[in-house]
């Protein structure tokens, strides 16, 4: 990761959210893309050595981004995103669970509703990102699971991505 750009990473409990501010080196349609485009999602969405293969995608509201990430043991864990508000270029949320091939959603695993806000400033691109959970005791199960170093890994493969794209 380009160490002069913004990336914090806070747990707010009280809210049961993870809030997230990364700075990306990129135009914002770029970025838009490299979030919303599965061709783009599966070269970054899963930490290194996982990796990410999309099912199926349909980014509009009502919407469905089934996916997985594949270890490199072959262990496959399926989930999806049902997109629920889209502004073109500007944000999105959506509903992401732990799920089967078919989408149907793992009840026993917390479900994350995401809100991606993504800010032009200057040549950069500042993406905040909000990951809240329904209870503090699924906020703390994502956190063991080791979300933080998962997702700090993916984004760092996402401002690699977007820096060879430039090129």
């Amino acid at each position: 990761m380009n160490s002069n750009l913004l990336f914090d990473f806070i747990v707010d409990k009280e809210t049961q959210t993870v809030k997230v501010k990364r700075e990306f080196n990129a135009d914002l349609a770029l970025v838009w893309d490299a979030w919303t485009k599965p061709e783009l999602l599966d070269q970054w969405w899963a930490p290194k050595p996982y990796q990410n293969k999309t099912k199926s995608m349909d980014f509009r509201e009502g919407g469905t981004w089934l996916y997985c990430m594949i270890s490199p043991e072959n262990e496959i864990h399926w989930c999806k995103n049902d997109y629920v508000k889209i502004e073109l270029y500007k944000s999105y949320t959506g509903l992401d669970a732990f799920c089967d091939e078919n989408g149907i959603i793992n009840t026993e695993m917390p479900r994350t509703e995401w809100t991606n806000v993504f800010t032009k400033e200057n040549d950069k691109t500042l993406v905040n990102i909000s990951a809240k959970y329904n209870s503090l005791a699924d906020l703390e199960m994502v956190i063991q699971m080791g979300f933080k170093e998962g997702f700090t890994m993916g984004l760092n493969q996402l401002d690699a991505l977007l820096s060879s794209l430039k090129k």
